[in-house]
């Protein structure tokens, strides 16, 4: 069953102790940010609205509550023009308003995980497995049974044992 971006944002307003994503594409830009994505790749500044975006408000209400938002991203070198927006803009603008970030980075390597779907994870109790198309559009998220639950810890229990926290891997590879 495929639910609206709007459940989803529900789930990420209410949920209790921690969200974690996992992301393993290498190009959202179809899926929110058009316009910062078009200002970066001509060289301009960011625009102000995505500098203040919504998702900057809902990370910064959870974390001064308590809460933990987190993510891993799966990638390799060398980087799309997407993921250096991302990495560059985006995740750090996030962090500066609480959300952590980790890098597994599977240049030279094999992916430890090449069967995880992008998914949020809430709570340790909820999954809600993220659809794109192939070009990058959000499609909606398929929110799944308890009986689901125990693979997507374990994606999440690995995907943490192997990333790297964002800020040190950007020293390394950052642009």
């Amino acid at each position: 069953m495929t639910i609206s971006s709007k459940t989803l944002g529900d789930w990420l307003g209410e949920f209790d102790r921690e969200a974690f994503r996992l992301e393993t594409l290498d190009d959202y830009s179809k899926s929110g940010g058009v316009d910062a994505y078009r200002a970066y790749l001509a060289g301009e500044p960011q625009p102000e609205a995505y500098k203040a975006a919504g998702w900057t408000k809902t990370v910064e209400k959870a974390t001064r509550a308590g809460k933990r938002i987190y993510r891993v991203h799966i990638l390799s070198r060398p980087l799309t023009d997407y993921l250096r927006f991302e990495l560059s803009w985006g995740y750090r603008r996030n962090m500066a308003v609480g959300e952590e970030f980790f890098i597994l980075d599977t240049t030279g390597g094999e992916n430890p995980l090449p069967d995880a779907p992008d998914f949020w994870l809430f709570d340790e109790r909820t999954v809600g497995a993220m659809e794109y198309d192939a070009e990058g559009a959000y499609l909606g998220a398929e929110f799944l049974g308890e009986s689901h639950l125990a693979r997507f810890l374990a994606y999440r229990d690995t995907a943490m044992a192997r990333a790297v926290p964002f800020p040190e891997w950007w020293a390394a590879y950052g642009e």
